[in-house]
């Protein structure tokens, strides 16, 4: 366990999976993040890559080959290098080697910075092509929230509030986790959505293209929350499992298998395409207070 700390806010991270266990406020020392109780879900923050949710049938074709890979891909299993360690930052880095090859025929390198300024955690990602051929390629984040927050209230008196006024559809995910072919109408020109643990009964809610960068979590029964910012990040996912007290906000670049995808990877939607040598960026972070 590693942890990087300034005088507002104290992070650690674990190299396996470079995945998030901790972020405390120091003032009120109060946990933010999710504890993982495996009763419930046994992750905390798993970064998501070379795929975002589930593949059709669990595989992909790529050149005429199939592969198997589960949902969100490899990276969040693996053990990543420690590249620096600075007071207030943490770089990890996972390149391919033969178990991905296996899975995922591409050569890479997938960089993981956190870093802290005040109370706010910067999370930056990076993917090079270190091949000599196109790489297709998606990558999300999976930050699990704790709520209720503080002691004295509960999970249903918490609140998203959305940057913008949201009309927005979901898109339903079907009992294999594929994204079904119509939307059902959701947030109709609202900045606000009250949370309710039946919500996420049938598993996450899933928006396209929100006009938002930015969703925070506040409830009128306490002045801490949370705030979350994903400029660039197209897809939106919003999830907890059933009855926990955590909510997930996933910004994704890539999205899960439609009901009715080919299966071929360069048709997949939310697949970025990396030109040899290319490097891919993105960053979200998130504000405690």
């Amino acid at each position: 366990m590693m942890e990087i700390a300034n005088e507002y806010i104290r992070v650690q991270v674990s190299a396996q999976g470079a995945e998030l266990q901790s972020i405390v406020r120091k003032d009120n020392q109060l946990e933010y993040l999710w504890s993982g109780d495996p009763a419930f879900w046994g992750k905390k923050s798993p970064v998501l890559f070379p795929i975002v949710g589930g593949l059709k049938n669990n595989a992909y074709q790529y050149k005429g080959k199939t592969y198997q890979l589960g949902r969100h891909g490899f990276a969040r299993d693996m053990a990543f290098n420690v590249n620096e360690h600075t007071p207030t930052s943490i770089t990890f880095s996972l390149s391919d080697n033969e178990q991905t090859l296996d899975k995922y025929p591409f050569p890479f390198t997938l960089t993981v910075r956190y870093a802290i300024q005040n109370a706010t955690l910067k999370v930056g990602y990076s993917v090079q092509n270190t091949g000599d051929e196109p790489m297709y390629f998606s990558i999300g984040a999976h930050p699990a929230f704790k709520v209720p927050l503080t002691e004295g209230t509960s999970f249903d008196d918490y609140s998203l509030h959305f940057s913008e006024a949201e009309q927005a559809p979901v898109w339903p995910l079907s009992d294999e986790g594929l994204i079904q072919t119509t939307p059902v109408p959701y947030l109709e020109d609202t900045t606000a959505l009250p949370l309710e643990k039946p919500m996420f009964y049938k598993d996450a809610l899933v928006f396209k293209h929100l006009a938002s960068e930015t969703i925070s979590i506040r409830s009128d029964k306490t002045p801490h929350g949370l705030e979350v910012s994903f400029p660039g990040f197209p897809y939106m996912g919003i999830w907890s499992a059933k009855n926990a007290d955590f909510v997930c906000i996933e910004p994704w670049c890539g999205i899960a298998d439609h009901v009715n995808a080919s299966g071929e990877l360069n048709e997949k939607e939310g697949i970025h395409q990396l030109a040899p040598e290319g490097i891919f960026k993105r960053e979200w972070s998130a504000i405690f207070f």
